[in-house]
Formats: C-alpha cells, structure tokens, sequence
C-alpha cells in the first residue's frame, strides 16, 4: 500500500477556530475518547515564536523563520497521568512559557507569513497516524486536512472567549482587565481572519458549533456523536 493510499485509511477529525473557542482542550478529549492522536498546532507556531525570541529573530524576517520553521528541534513528550503533556524546545521544558498571552500574540504574527505556513504544513500531516487523528488549529479543515472526514468548527461570543481567558490566567496568578483581553482578541481575530494565507474560516461542509453556553462535557458529547454519525453513514 503506498502513502497516499495508507493516509486515506487514517481518519481525521479537524477542529478549527477562533482563539478562547474551546477548540484545544475539546480536541484532546475528543482525541482521548477516540484513543487517537492530537495535534495542536498552534503550539508549532508558538514555538516557531518562541524560537525566533531565543535567536533573535525579528518577527517580521520571513527568510530567517521559514528557517526556524522547518528545523525546530522540538519534542512532545507524555507526561502520565498529566492532561497536557510537556513540550521541549531546544532541550528546555517550553510548555507553560508557550501558553503566555505574549507567545500567543507573537504566534499569531509569524501565522500570517505565507513561508512559515509552508514549512509546517507537512509537519502537521506527519502526525496523520493509525487509528486516527484529531487536529487543532485554525485552517486544519481548510488547508492542512482538506478531506478530514468531519470537520468541526467551534465558535463563542468574543465576551465569552474573554471571559474564559480572564478567569484562566488569574487561577494562574496572572493579573490582567477583562477589557486588554477583549482588545487583545480583536486584535487576533482580526488578524487571523484577515490574512491573505489560511484565512480563518470555516471549512465548506463543518459542523458549526456555537460553544457560548455549552460546557465541555457537553461539546465534546457534540462532536463524538457527529463523528459516531458520519463514520456510520460511511459504512
């Protein structure tokens, strides 16, 4: 069996959206449910981010980062019994310093260089591994799995996803107004949606989610019955 031919056995599940939408931690109970693998791949833009600041990268050379982007020395690494696993970069445990609100805002600077968005796009398909693999990000149905056999697309109010954004950086100690987050998410959704590689959007064919009054119990119920739905009406 060639590649191609092997990749088409492998299931895909594409979560996409905007930033405080719900979309990771759906994704990686959705991945542990199904007993597949989970890519977030935001975190490889992150780390492409995080990278350039280590080597003094400016945010806007999109030479030296396609660079960085296509040899990152990274490793995921299972932490048992940890919901997330650790994330090393350059041999340094990289992981809560990866969640800032300034390596996301870096993150999605470098997301919007059409370079960068190509040296990783092969990247993320080589996680497409038997039994199946659910996909975070914000083109994974658009661009990266475009014939992901469910593509989910999770959405909330902008004041929500600010709400839930708030309340987790100050049970992480972290003292910031719900206001420089709502302006802060603007900024990024703006920035994401409006950019002229892998715009984000819903892909053609999502199931469309609004995940403002759901929990994520409740989401992920939502899209394990979707996927359950559509692999039966496949065979």
């Amino acid at each position: 069996m060639d590649r191609q031919h092997h990749l088409k056995a492998i299931p895909v599940i594409t979560i996409d959206g905007p930033s405080g939408s719900g979309k990771g931690t759906v994704s990686r109970r959705v991945a542990g449910e199904l007993g597949w693998h989970f890519l977030d791949s935001g975190a490889l833009y992150r780390l492409v981010a995080l990278a350039a600041r280590h080597h003094a990268v400016a945010l806007d050379d999109e030479s030296s980062l396609k660079t960085l982007a296509g040899h990152l020395d990274v490793q995921f690494a299972a932490d048992e019994g940890a919901v997330e696993g650790r994330i090393i970069l350059e041999g340094e445990d990289v992981t809560d310093t990866l969640r800032t609100e300034g390596c996301g805002k870096d993150a999605s600077v470098v997301a919007a260089l059409p370079p960068v968005r190509q040296a990783l796009l092969q990247r993320q398909r080589a996680f497409q591994e038997p039994p199946g693999l659910v996909a975070d990000g914000r083109d994974m149905g658009t661009v990266v799995f475009p014939t992901a056999e469910l593509k989910v697309f999770l959405t909330a109010s902008r004041h929500e996803r600010a709400r839930r954004r708030h309340k987790q950086l100050n049970e992480k100690g972290v003292n910031v107004t719900l206001q420089h987050i709502l302006d802060e998410l603007a900024e990024r959704d703006a920035r994401d949606s409006g950019r002229s590689i892998s715009p984000l959007r819903a892909a053609k064919g999502a199931v469309i989610v609004d995940t403002t009054r759901m929990s994520i119990d409740e989401v992920v119920t939502s899209v394990v019955a979707a996927w359950r739905k559509s692999a039966a009406a496949v065979g």
